[in-house]
């Protein structure tokens, strides 16, 4: 069974078509639509046992993203299928599932309603995924499409963790409260980085870091989310891309009050103008930092050294909450690339017994690999996310039986 998986987020589109049964799954290609709302885009499609085809242009929005993708999917020189019938089923990651959805879903007219619902609190986005599974229905009518959330690992989050101190009423009312998002790559990534370290995920401390132009930081005890940095939206934790993190939420209405802001205005100032963006003016892209960084611009000295010491913060702070680490990994696109992250985060913590082989480091871009010296009493390792095969196992479960 052919499934296409499209994973849409902030500012890309990651996707992968994988033929999938009850025992086995092949890849048949996979491609990434990058810097969605930058001067330049581009569409990496990478067709298995053919020549991988590049494309750069303006990509204005996700729309135009998924329409360069279903393209390449059937184009006779780098295509994979004949044409888009050959697909029986589309999954979908959705960012936000609040307390609607604790599983994966088939799509219904109900389920795209409580995703819209919930577009407030996950601006950037809900409403992208969303468009994928409208614009999936106007070219594949009747196809079965799955949508799984990145809320749902985190449902296992204690009360302590996930309820605010505010007045109970609002939580009674509205459902405010910690929900945590890039589930699908913690639960991920946790498996597999147990795996490769021998360390036995149902009896463990893992941290585990999901960095990326989104980022969070997750807490798995004994297999299960136990807290994360992200919290109501994917605003909180982090210094992300265009997201400012957490901030004293005084600092927030103080600005609002003295900009004569709204409140939408104050949202779209935290998710969109935010981040490693608003401190350096520069962009949203660590890559872009990067450069920044190394031609000595202060500014993006002092955004890249908030970027990466958040994530060293919440690293601590896990580390206590769950009485110990025996696994910490680095995940996502920053995550797996970033040598000079990595050696940020693990710099001066042979207190906490983490120590890492450099020269390993600094060679690893991308590839699953150990990352810890033998002495080391942690674990430490960077794991690729394949948050598209979770997607499609859990689309293939739903839709097996709608063949």
């Amino acid at each position: 069974m052919i499934v296409l998986v499209l994973n849409c987020g902030s500012s890309s589109i990651k996707y992968q078509v994988i033929d999938i049964d009850d025992n086995s799954n092949a890849l048949l290609a996979k491609g990434l639509v990058d810097r969605i709302g930058l001067p330049e885009g581009s569409l990496t499609h990478k067709p298995s046992g053919k020549d991988k085809f590049e494309l750069r242009m303006p990509i204005p929005d996700h729309t135009t993203g998924i329409s360069l993708v279903l393209k390449a999917l059937t184009d006779p020189a780098h295509g994979v299928i004949a044409n888009l019938s050959d697909v029986k089923a589309v999954g979908h990651r959705v960012a936000h599932g609040g307390e609607f959805f604790p599983d994966s879903c088939v799509v219904d007219e109900q389920a795209k309603e409580h995703i819209r619902s919930l577009f407030e609190i996950a601006p950037l986005h809900n409403p992208a995924n969303l468009e994928g599974v409208l614009s999936i229905e106007k070219v594949l009518p009747g196809v079965p499409q799955v949508t799984v959330f990145d809320t749902s690992f985190h449902q296992t989050i204690p009360a302590i963790n996930y309820l605010y101190a505010l007045p109970s009423e609002y939580y009674e009312k509205y459902r405010v409260r910690k929900y945590g998002f890039h589930g699908t790559s913690h639960k991920y990534v946790a498996k597999v980085g147990a795996e490769l370290t021998g360390v036995d995920l149902g009896a463990s401390k893992i941290i585990t870091c999901h960095i990326g132009n989104g980022g969070s930081v997750t807490a798995i005890l004994n297999g299960k989310s136990y807290d994360t940095s992200m919290g109501f939206s994917p605003l909180d934790g982090l210094v992300m891309g265009t997201r400012c993190g957490m901030v004293d939420a005084s600092a927030i209405t103080f600005i609002g009050e003295n900009e004569n802001m709204t409140y939408s205005e104050l949202n779209t100032m935290m998710n969109k103008k935010s981040g490693v963006l608003g401190l350096t003016g520069i962009s949203s892209d660590m890559r872009d930092i990067d450069a920044a960084y190394d031609a000595g611009n202060e500014r993006a000295i002092t955004a890249r050294d908030m970027y990466y010491n958040r994530v060293k913060k919440f690293v601590g702070e896990y580390a206590a909450e769950m009485g110990g680490v025996d696994l910490l990994i680095f995940t996502g696109g920053v995550g797996e690339n970033s040598s000079e992250l990595r050696t940020y985060v693990c710099s001066d913590m042979e207190f906490m017994g983490i120590e890492i082989d450099e020269t390993v480091n600094a060679a690893t871009h991308g590839d699953n690999a150990v990352l810890s010296t033998a002495d080391s009493k942690v674990k430490v390792a960077v794991i690729a996310t394949n948050e598209e095969l979770v997607i499609a196992t859990d689309t293939y479960r739903l839709t097996k039986d709608l063949q």
